[in-house]
């Protein structure tokens, strides 16, 4: 974000995005607070930093280059308040690194060896240089034109693979410095050496915090130890005591029962005896050989013949809880080093909000004259951020150069320093030397640390002088020089470098003003107990009362508000809901809900028909199983009416059959209901002949239509009971009505309307027709007496 871009006003202020730093800005942006967290860099975690190869040689040029000279203290009164005081910060560069030293052993070096090839190869002379005085172009010429010339030379910035043959049988090929330059983003070297404990306090806050979810991790394969003269490999767990070649049965079995002990030796009173005594003394009164000693002094509880044994046992105890957690070692290591941790913590706080800045630092503290309480800070583009809490990074005020210094070293070699089949190896290694414990890390590719072909090799021990002084004898020891002949196997460096830092081991946290808190930096221990620590303490004087790095949420456990938006005063809903269907409880709503009680029995199978049905308890079930229902046994009694019908002959099939149906001896006898409407002449349509059809009707003003607006429509007469429905029930026909010249609507309204014989199955048209093509004497006669 841009400078003009801030706002005025935060939580939390932080300057530096170290591992300490950044740990407290996470946990504070986690619990709803605001922070702003600026670092004066161009790279995040400080001195925490990994580079890549040629983002370490800019910070060496940059180490190396003449300082400009400090600008003047700026007047920031002008945005003081009354009753405010100021202090400035430091201004000064503060350099991670002192005592700064680099050598190269690439620029002349050419050589190739293989089992078949006796010609081109090139003596190796030894050349230590510094990085500065060499250039890469001009290297890279030097080495074309050797190649060029060597004939049968391969080129020497092409590395060749390493096989997984023996060390002796390899073919080792030189990397030049050019292809280190062009392979440089490929490197991530960490200005802090250090290894993750599978169960200490960074893994379980990384879990914790799910933070984890932010870099990957490889395991540590295997841990080495320096003892007589040799690269030992040290058993760890049970089946890695069991395996090792370098160990007797009977040192197997003191072994695994002194391990076994010491998750007992509180109690006992040999431990009480040499609580406060050296470990070393402890281990000599157990009996055990000088093997067993080394291993269990130097590479499990990571002592110094110096170290007390409640110490070492401590350690001990903490080395052996943590096997067989992730591997068959206690330690992890993040993917492309060190320096990512800093930065999850950092994408975990701008995931909730906060705001960073690089290349932006602060220039004062503004203080509340009355209550010590620091209430703003100055900017570095000399804005006025209000804020409730700083935390600076170590370095931030002028104080005495730290007096604690601890030397490292950084080599970048060829070949591993105990080779196996496996070039995936990612090794812990302790060297005793002169009263202390130097410890080494090697890096291979797998690690996403170095190119391929390459190991890196961090090498880490307390200071009491220079790097270069502390730990080149010991580089010369274990790796091979230039002047050595092709016999020696042991793994060549190809660039290196030595520099001092600061040691904040002891430090304690402690506040400027009373809302103003100083971080540590790294410490020279193996593992980060200290910086997690020292982070959590400086959250819980912040924000006492809540958690510290509560877990964050997964993207798939985020519940999104899907509910509508208030309505605005005035609006009204465009549906009412009733209660119930608001409340979910409505028929409608447990239906579709699936929760009605009828859908619930009948999931769930307790509905009393599916009971009946499954049990086989059900009246109908039982009387079919029985034999007893009704219809069954009329149907074996055989006194069913339809059975006794049709064995009497008087069903209506049979009686259609003879001949004796009602309706066609009506039909035959002339006593059918068509018959005398059409002897009568009251069938419909001589009453149309006769002008007395429904429309002379509507004319005459006896139209049900009008009967309505007259008040005297059928409808009050059915009220008052004289409906035509009780003239039928009576015993009236519709007969002498048609020739008093009543209307067919009240017949319609009575039940007796065409329609509804037509849907009786009784409909007039077919009677009608029969009549007319079927006349008998009788109605003949009839018919010309009339007419006469």
């Amino acid at each position: 974000m841009a400078a003009a871009e801030l706002p005025s006003e935060f939580d939390v202020v932080i300057l530096g995005t170290g591992l300490v730093e950044s740990i407290v800005a996470a946990a504070c942006s986690r619990v709803g607070h605001r922070v702003l967290h600026l670092d004066p860099r161009s790279y995040y975690a400080g001195k925490w930093a990994s580079f890549t190869f040629s983002g370490l040689l800019s910070l060496i040029e940059e180490h190396n280059s003449p300082r400009p000279p400090a600008e003047p203290l700026r007047d920031w009164s002008k945005l003081l308040l009354e009753g405010e005081d100021l202090i400035c910060l430091s201004t000064r560069d503060s350099a991670p690194i002192t005592n700064l030293q680099v050598f190269d052993y690439t620029s002349e070096v050419k050589i190739v060896e293989a089992p078949d090839t006796t010609e081109g190869v090139a003596e190796a002379t030894d050349t230590t240089e510094e990085v500065a005085d060499h250039q890469g172009p001009e290297v890279e010429d030097k080495e074309e034109k050797a190649a060029a010339g060597g004939g049968g030379e391969e080129k020497a910035d092409e590395p060749r693979p390493l096989s997984a043959q023996s060390q002796s049988e390899r073919s080792r090929k030189r990397i030049s410095y050019a292809h280190l330059l062009r392979e440089g983003r490929r490197f991530n070297i960490d200005l802090v050496s250090k290894l993750m404990y599978s169960r200490g306090p960074l893994v379980d806050l990384l879990i914790k915090s799910n933070v984890s979810r932010y870099a990957e991790f490889k395991n540590v394969t295997r841990i080495l130890t320096y003892h007589h003269g040799n690269i030992q490999q040290v058993p760890c767990s049970r089946a890695d005591v069991f395996s090792s070649k370098q160990l007797s049965v009977v040192e197997k079995r003191m072994l695994m029962r002194f391990l076994t002990s010491c998750l007992e030796q509180e109690t006992t009173q040999d431990y009480q005896d040499f609580s406060e005594r050296p470990y070393l003394e402890f281990l000599q009164h157990h009996q055990l050989t000088d093997n067993l000693q080394h291993f269990l002094l130097h590479s499990i509880a990571m002592a110094t013949t110096a170290t007390s044994t409640q110490e070492a046992l401590t350690s001990t105890r903490h080395f052996l809880s943590c096997l067989g957690r992730y591997g068959n070692t206690p330690f992890l290591f993040p993917l492309y080093g060190l320096g990512e941790i800093p930065q999850c913590f950092c994408r975990m706080c701008a995931v909730f909000g906060g705001i960073y800045c690089l290349r932006h630092s602060l220039e004062a503290l503004v203080v509340d004259s009355a209550t010590k309480r620091c209430t703003a800070v100055i900017d570095s583009q000399g804005q006025r951020i209000s804020c409730s809490h700083v935390v600076l990074e170590d370095g931030c005020l002028d104080e005495a150069p730290p007096t604690r210094l601890m030397s490292r070293a950084v080599l970048i070699t060829d070949v591993s320093l105990l080779p196996s089949d496996s070039e995936q190896q990612v090794s812990m290694v302790t060297v005793p030397i002169e009263g202390q414990s130097v410890r080494l890390v090697e890096l291979s590719s797998s690690s996403m640390t170095s190119i391929p072909g390459t190991h890196l090799v961090h090498m880490t021990c307390q200071s009491s002088g220079s790097a270069h002084q502390d730990l080149s004898p010991l580089v010369t020891r274990l790796f091979r020089s230039q002047d050595c002949g092709h016999h020696d196997q042991r793994p060549s460096v190809l660039w290196c470098v030595y520099f001092n830092m600061a040691d904040s081991a002891g430090f304690q946290v402690r506040d400027v003003v009373s809302n103003v808190w100083l971080c540590p930096g790294p410490d020279s221990s193996l593992g980060h107990q200290q910086a997690v620590t020292q982070a959590e303490l400086i959250f819980q004087k912040i924000l006492p009362d809540e958690e510290f790095c509560p877990p964050a949420p997964n993207p798939e456990d985020i519940l999104y508000d899907t509910s509508p938006a208030p309505q605005e005063e005035g609006e009204e809903s465009e549906t009412n809901t009733s209660p119930q269907e608001e409340a979910g409880t409505s028929p409608a709503r447990q239906e579709e809900a699936g929760t009605s009680p009828a859908r619930q029995e009948e999931e769930a199978g307790t509905s009393p028909a599916r009971q009946e049905e499954e049990a086989g308890t059900s009246p109908a079930r039982q009387e079919e199983e029985a034999g007893t229902s009704p219809a069954r046994q009329e149907e074996e009694a055989g006194t069913s009416p339809a059975r006794q019908e049709e064995e009497a002959g008087t069903s209506p099939a049979r009686q259609e059959e003879a001949g004796t149906s009602p309706a066609r001896q009506e039909e035959e006898a002339g006593t059918s209901p068509a018959r005398q409407e059409e002897e009568a002449g009251t069938s419909p349509a001589p009453q149309e002949e006769a002008g007395t059809s429904p429309a002379p009707q509507e004319e005459a003003g006896t139209s049900p239509a009008t009967q309505e607006e007259a008040g005297t429509s059928p409808a009050p007469q059915e009220e008052a009971g004289t409906s035509p429905a009780p003239q039928e029930e009576a015993g009236t026909s519709p007969a002498p009505q048609e020739e008093a010249g009543t209307s067919p609507a009240p017949q319609e309204e009575a039940g007796t309307s065409p329609a509804p014989q037509e849907e009786a199955g009784t409909s007039p048209a077919p009677q009608e027709e029969e009549a007319e093509t079927d006349p008998s004497p009788r109605e003949e006669e009839e018919q010309l007496d009339k007419e006469s």
